[in-house]
């Protein structure tokens, strides 16, 4: 199979990981949750952060290997299934755990659940990560609304022949939805949970950063650090996808601590926070018109 352009010209094979593939998941996914009804919030859980799926009611869940062009989770602390179901109301589609170009993905692999939860129906991406903290003030436990990004992957899943249903060049002035992080403050605000807002920074790793490249970075604008999350937003904003981004921050980076960071640190900070995050996203869902 071939990608043609509206013109008819013939672009190269279509990607195996590109619309075409998401219309399969998303027919398999239908298929095994038993759902006709169209997904309306799409939500990824970065490491540690499943927490909030176990609160989706009428939950039917799909493990990735059960899912056409899904790899098993690689990572410990992502469950590796996708769960279609309710919560405050509302039909989404809950990924616990992704994929991460650092474990050897193609980019375009790392957002095809996004482009599968969208041909699902779901038009708002609510994203999440664990990240470190690059401002000084932030702190291991704080949640941080993301208002922009820095992708330093030097990837994009947007690379190659244009998928079709996708914007060639999306507009990235603003890739978090403004007015969903404005629900977001306010909901934190009644509730009072505490809520920084900041530049997300995206790394490939797998290996933490150095002293030297957290003092880069913070020059550079960024206020967190992290491994995942722009391929998602790429993809869904070229798709039309409002996006709301949320950090937790896990631990302080290299050269603002003396202590050495590690992945079980950042499960056991995640796991504190996890029911602060539940509520902020419940609560924001409540408040979505």
């Amino acid at each position: 199979m071939h990608v043609v352009t509206p013109g008819g010209a013939a672009l190269g094979p279509a990607s195996p990981f590109g619309a075409e593939a998401a219309l399969r998941a998303a027919g398999a996914v239908r298929e095994r949750a038993g759902v006709d009804a169209a997904v309306e919030i799409a939500i990824v859980l970065g490491s540690g952060l499943g927490a909030l799926a176990d609160a989706i009611e009428e939950a039917e869940h799909i493990p990735f290997s059960g899912i056409p062009g899904f790899p098993d989770a690689g990572v410990v602390g992502h469950a590796g299934a996708m769960i279609i179901g309710r919560l405050e109301g509302m039909r989404v589609a809950a990924l616990a755990g992704r994929f991460h170009i650092y474990e050897g993905h193609d980019p375009k692999l790392t957002a095809l659940p996004v482009r599968v939860m969208h041909a699902l129906g779901a038009r708002t991406l609510i994203v999440s990560n664990a990240a470190g903290a690059v401002r000084r003030g932030l702190a291991p436990g704080d949640l941080m609304l993301i208002d922009d990004h820095i992708n330093l992957m030097w990837r994009t899943p947007l690379a190659g022949p244009p998928e079709p249903g996708e914007e060639r060049f999306p507009d990235m002035s603003g890739p978090y939805d403004g007015e969903l992080r404005a629900i977001a403050r306010d909901v934190a605000r009644d509730a009072g949970i505490p809520l920084a807002e900041g530049t997300y920074c995206a790394v490939l790793g797998p290996s933490y950063e150095t002293a030297a490249e957290i003092r880069m970075l913070g020059r550079l604008g960024a206020d967190a650090v992290g491994m995942s999350t722009v391929p998602e937003t790429l993809v869904a904003r070229a798709l039309g996808m409002r996006v709301l981004g949320i950090s937790c921050i896990t631990n302080l980076a290299c050269g603002l601590t003396p202590s050495p960071i590690s992945h079980a640190e950042v499960l056991e900070v995640t796991g504190r926070v996890g029911e602060r995050l539940q509520r902020l996203v419940r609560g924001t869902l409540g408040r979505i018109d």
